[in-house]
């Protein structure tokens, strides 16, 4: 092998171990300040799963300006979350079939719209920080109304509660949202 060849590989293998090292970098950065969760539940044979990551509020004003009213928002930080029902769902009047969605908000000061959308997105946000969803592969969107929380809630947080009707709960700060679920 001639040895201008040789440098040229040494190099282009040299700067993808080094981009592959920043990489790993930043997401490990990213993960320590937004760390990764995920919310289930089950009754019977129905197996639901949200996989998140959970910012924290650190003293700043969340919903109306660190999370914008009425633009797009990738429900949590880092990845796009995902939402993983077994079974087929009724959310807002409509069904849901079983599969596996990302999950996307537009936050509202009174109501907010929850999106199913059928396509897995590596990142939540492009390199300008805009959601990275795309509205052609919206499945399934339904409004909310927001509650208000007595206490503020320091990282953002994706429960479910199930009494009567099964709700899937986001909050974080002083909002809340529930998504009443039935299958």
């Amino acid at each position: 092998m001639n040895k201008t060849l040789r440098n040229v590989l040494i190099g282009i293998a040299s700067l993808v171990v080094i981009l592959m090292l920043l990489f790993w970098g930043f997401r490990n950065y990213t993960k320590s300040h937004s760390p990764e969760e995920t919310a289930s539940f089950s009754e019977g044979d129905l197996k639901i799963e949200v996989f998140y990551n959970r910012p924290s509020k650190k003293g700043r004003i969340i919903f109306g300006e660190l999370v914008p009213y009425d633009v797009v928002w990738r429900t949590g930080a880092n990845e796009a979350t995902t939402f993983t029902s077994n079974k087929d769902l009724t959310i807002g009047g409509e069904v849901l079939k079983a599969g596996t969605y990302t999950l996307w908000t537009i936050p509202g000061q009174n109501e907010w719209k929850v999106i199913f959308n059928s396509e897995m997105y590596p990142w939540g946000v492009d390199f300008n920080a805009d959601a990275s969803r795309k509205a052609e592969f919206d499945v399934l969107t339904t409004s909310v109304a927001v509650e208000s929380l007595s206490q503020s809630l320091e990282m953002f947080t994706i429960d479910f509660a199930y009494q009567e009707v099964l709700n899937m709960t986001l909050a974080w700060d002083q909002t809340k949202v529930s998504v009443p679920i039935t299958w």
